[in-house]
């Protein structure tokens, strides 16, 4: 390869410089779809870093879905077939992060609980009152919940009606599941954040059932700017050790590695 690669700078995370550089040439097409990349030792030379370094950044190219590698053979720029959706990696266990991608939720399950308010049946309503009956058998029983909250927002949208909405949510889900982890990792440490839990998740489930989609709409949304608040509440201690550490892998997930 005799791609002329961007400088790089001390100061900013080197591996994070060498994803950059790769990633521009390979987006660019001058690396083109299948084309090997260069080894871990001359790609270390062509950036004057450490083949640690190097690694690091392939390791994120392929968690963006750039590249592949191939046993005994190298790693290779992938045909992506289009722009999947990605988050950076060197982002995983912000805080604000986790905020960022609540206020996704909430864009989400806001409209989500007011079509099932306006659609739901018997059968659907019945789903509803399982999972929430699920979820607080399981933290009674010292669980996290995070399965049973999950499912209890998939029994919403699939009150919904709308095929297209549900494979939404599904490929989202393998990135708000880990939000959902950390969120519920922090309200389990105070008795006041799991009580105001369980009440608002009463309150989306309340408009549901009474066919108001105006109410299940500010319920949903509601829950989910009460999280982005009880988030921006946690103790300190926790953020440091238990919510960065669960954090860590949510945005480093790619299209395809999880589902809810």
């Amino acid at each position: 390869m005799n791609a002329r690669f961007q400088s790089i700078t001390p100061g900013a995370r080197l591996s994070d410089q060498v994803a950059d550089a790769l990633g521009t040439e390979i987006r660019s097409g001058r690396l083109a779809v299948g084309a090997k990349l260069p080894t871990e030792q001359e790609l270390a030379g062509q950036f004057s870093v450490s083949r640690t370094v190097v690694r690091e950044a392939v390791s994120r190219l392929k968690s963006l879905g750039l590249v592949d590698s191939r046993q005994g053979s190298g790693v290779y720029v992938r045909d992506a077939g289009f722009s999947p959706l990605n988050f950076d990696a060197r982002y995983a266990g912000s805080r604000e992060a986790v905020i960022q991608m609540v206020e996704v939720r909430r864009a989400l399950e806001g409209e989500v609980a007011a079509l099932a308010a306006q659609r739901r049946n018997p059968e659907d309503l019945l789903r509803l009152r399982q999972a929430i009956a699920a979820l607080e058998m399981a933290v009674q029983a010292g669980g996290d919940g995070v399965e049973e909250d999950v499912r209890f927002h998939r029994a919403i949208a699939e009150a919904t009606g709308n095929p297209f909405l549900m494979d939404t949510l599904q490929y989202l889900g393998q990135f708000l599941r880990g939000v959902t982890q950390v969120t519920r990792a922090n309200e389990a440490r105070r008795a006041d954040f799991a009580r105001q839990v369980s009440e608002e998740h009463v309150l989306i489930l309340q408009a549901i059932e009474a066919g108001d989609p105006d109410r299940a709409r500010q319920a949903a949304a509601g829950h989910m700017s009460n999280a982005i608040g009880r988030i921006r509440q946690a103790d300190p201690a926790f953020w440091q050790q238990e919510g960065a550490e669960l954090a860590s892998p949510l945005l480093a997930a790619r299209p395809g590695s999880a589902r809810p």
